[in-house]
């Protein structure tokens, strides 16, 4: 059975679930979080060997608890990262972790919270952009182009659609449950809605990136690694 035969096989079952708002479902979920996400320490590892070298200040959007951020710092431990997550309780973990280290945290929305003008050496994300449309991440990818120097680069880790079809599934299933549910258009929902890998890189080519690569795949679920390079 392919991967989308399997999701949507499981979305049916579970048709009549509510959707969450997105802060409300990790606010309840910050516990057991760096438990659930263990599976993807290959992952956190090979993003941080990504990290150039001489980089020395680092943007993390969708931080939350920094898993990548662990092995991130193992490998530059003098690194200086700013990280914004929706979820202070992650951002708590966050610096129980890591105060002693050159981190800034910034509790609030990536699409609001502004990432300044050419700032960073590298960005990075993992498993936060699913969940939402083309037209919502290009306004990421622009202002991620915006806030690395020359010559920067954008790393992420995240689920790709393995078809149009699945993408297209899922946009429409989503907004079915919004609709039952009750949740008004610009709320952001807990809801995956991955792209194909080539409209994700696209999205990054028109943002302005030079250079957009996929690096590979670890996981048997589709979740390849892509670099941008500005």
């Amino acid at each position: 059975m392919s991967e989308f035969a399997e999701i949507k096989k499981w979305l049916e079952d579970t048709k009549d679930e509510p959707l969450e708002e997105m802060g409300s479902f990790f606010e309840k979920r910050v516990g057991g979080y760096e438990a659930h996400m263990a599976g993807w320490k290959k992952n956190y590892e090979w993003m941080a060997r990504l990290v150039p070298a001489e980089a020395k200040a680092l943007l993390d959007i969708g931080c939350g608890t920094g898993l990548e951020l662990d092995e991130i710092y193992r490998l530059h431990p003098s690194i200086s990262v700013t990280g914004i997550d929706l979820e202070q309780a992650m951002l708590d973990l966050l610096k129980k972790k890591h105060g002693s280290k050159k981190l800034s945290v910034i509790c609030g929305d990536y699409f609001q919270v502004p990432f300044g003008q050419e700032c960073f050496d590298v960005a990075v994300s993992f498993e936060t952009l699913h969940h939402f449309k083309a037209e919502e991440k290009l306004i990421v990818f622009k202002k991620l182009y915006g806030c690395l120097k020359a010559g920067g680069c954008y790393i992420q880790g995240d689920y790709a659609a393995e078809s149009e079809e699945m993408e297209a599934y899922l946009f429409a299933e989503r907004e079915r449950r919004r609709k039952q549910s009750g949740i008004p258009e610009g709320v952001f929902v807990h809801f995956d809605t991955p792209l194909t890998l080539e409209h994700e890189m696209q999205l990054l080519r028109e943002a302005g990136f030079d250079r957009v690569e996929c690096l590979g795949c670890l996981e048997e679920r589709n979740t390849p690694m892509i670099r941008a390079v500005k």
